[in-house]
């Protein structure tokens, strides 16, 4: 147990100002020798210990009726460990330009507000804490700690299955764990927000698996300069949250995980630059099962690596023009509209004359083939009242399922494409057989045929021959009454009678899979 006697200068005056919650700045004013990061070197007036702040923390000296106690202390160099672990502290810290000679451990403690902004800190351990306030770290340079019992990779600011009943505050943050984790936060439980503003930077994986964010996570401009040991920068797997914003600026070197996230509102990268890990093999963006309402993806430029959203959900999709990289997994997306700004609004992505040939290009960047991502833009064409568009899509979805199955089917497919287009185009065989008719008629017009029988049947009409031959059910008494002696003509007959079959089978195959599909 401390005693009066045994304090300093600076941490006497600490102790007296505790139980009315003055605050003791051993700052000079010279901004040269209040620089942070030259605390190592600030001497005795200024130092004071861990053990002292601690002591005060749980209890040492009595409050003082008609006043809130509390700690607040700016331009300390505190030496020691500041170790809280299990505390149950009922006052507000407020730490204020600090140099911190080690750690700070929070594991198990249940606290007030904490405040250690534009400091100096070689790591955070707040491991299973509980903050009944606001965690605020603004401007502070938080680095990694030497060793953590909960974490196997080295880690600057852990809060892993902490609870904080107000806002965290990361805005102009650095956090440093190179190669490792610079936050982990897994199982994090916030009722504020998280604000990651004002040139917060992070080199290392920030990690929320499952974290509870209700007030929504805002990383506008925040810079995750390098990425942990698999290559991710952000890691937000199975989280849930009302807001995620990666917009203004937001840069991820490294992959940004969102699987399963379910946010109940939107997830925006306005403005964002997605590089990906630096060895290219692993996505930029990984959301497969992601849920949200709106999804903004206008980014700043398109992604290094690809994109996954398999099986994931959206109301609203927002994109651009060129926005997407050259792989993106869509397989099990669905979205209930797809819309692009113009004149400063956002409109449904439909009417303009490229719009169906982009988005079957955006599709066929899905690896392989798969039907599910043609159907739901059909589908969301279909709502738009844009039919026609819908069946343009479907006839790309069998065009690219026609390259992937043996070479017989392929030339019945190209058959049926040529014909009807699967049945979505009915009106060719309507050409086809103005065509085979004119050119029967055409050509038997300029001959004479033989009668098979002399003195019977109807008189040689040539547009009735050539529509006998090319319609195969029933007859019109032509085809039967007559026959010609030149060879070549006689060919064209057959040929005529094949086509006319071709056509008719064509025709009723594209269009029961037309009517089966859709």
């Amino acid at each position: 147990m401390l005693s009066y006697d045994e304090l300093t200068s600076p941490e006497r005056e600490l102790w007296d100002g505790f139980p009315e919650g003055r605050c003791v700045d051993l700052r000079t004013g010279v901004p040269e020798d209040d620089r942070v990061a030259g605390g190592g070197r600030w001497g005795p007036e200024r130092t004071v210990r861990a053990a002292v702040i601690v002591a005060l923390l749980l209890g040492a000296n009595t409050t003082q009726p008609g006043a809130v106690a509390g700690l607040r202390l700016a331009g300390a160099r505190i030496s020691g460990r500041l170790n809280l672990a299990g505390a149950r502290i009922a006052y507000a810290l407020w730490l204020e330009d600090c140099w911190f000679e080690e750690s700070v451990d929070l594991l198990g403690a249940s606290t007030q507000t904490l405040v250690i902004t534009g400091s100096h800190v070689p790591g955070i351990e707040a491991y299973s804490a509980c903050v009944e306030g606001t965690l605020d770290l603004r401007r502070s340079v938080v680095q990694s700690l030497a060793s953590s019992p909960f974490n196997h990779v080295r880690t600057a600011l852990s809060l892993s299955d902490a609870r904080v009943t107000g806002g965290m505050l990361l805005n102009g943050t650095e956090i440093s764990a190179p190669g490792g984790w610079a936050v982990a936060a897994g199982g994090l439980v916030m009722e504020g927000g998280v604000t990651c503003r004002g040139g917060f930077v992070a080199r290392g994986e920030v990690r929320l698996l499952g974290a509870q964010l209700p007030g929504g996570l805002f990383m506008q401009g925040a810079q995750l300069v390098s990425p942990g040991p698999r290559g991710t920068a952000l890691a937000l797997d199975n989280a849930v949250a009302s807001t995620l914003d990666f917009s203004d600026g937001f840069t991820a070197n490294g992959t940004t995980r969102l699987r399963g996230a379910r946010i109940s509102d939107n997830v925006t990268f306005a403005g964002a630059v997605l590089n990906g890990p630096p060895d290219g093999t692993s996505p930029s963006l990984a959301a497969p099962l992601m849920q949200a309402v709106d999804f903004d993806f206008t980014l700043a430029q398109p992604p290094s690596g690809s994109v996954d959203l398999r099986g994931a959900q959206v109301s609203n999709l927002h994109d651009g023009d060129h926005v997407w990289p050259d792989v993106v997994e869509l397989d099990g997306f669905v979205y209930g509209s797809i819309k692009v700004s113009k004149d400063g609004e956002r409109r449904e992505a439909v009417g303009r004359r490229d719009s169906v040939a982009g988005r079957v290009a955006w599709v066929r960047r899905s690896p392989g083939y798969n039907p599910q991502p043609y159907e739901q833009l059909a589908s969301w064409y279909r709502r738009a009242g844009h039919n026609d568009d819908a069946r343009r899509v479907l006839l790309a979805k069998q065009r690219h399922r026609r390259r992937t199955l043996p070479w017989v089917a392929r030339m019945w497919g190209n058959l049926l494409d040529a014909t009807v287009g699967y049945g979505y185009r009915p009106w060719l065989a309507g050409v086809w057989l103005l065509a085979l008719t004119l050119l029967g008629t055409l050509s038997f017009g300029a001959h004479s045929p033989s009668p098979v029988k002399q003195g019977e049947g109807a008189p040689f009409q040539p547009l009735v021959y050539t529509l006998d031959l090319l319609i195969p059910i029933g007859g019109l008494g032509q085809r039967t009454a007559w026959y010609w002696p030149n060879d070549g003509l006689q060919w064209l007959a057959y040929l005529l009678i094949a086509f006319g079959w071709m056509l008719t089978t064509a025709v009723i195959a594209g269009v029961t899979r037309a009517l089966q599909k859709n």
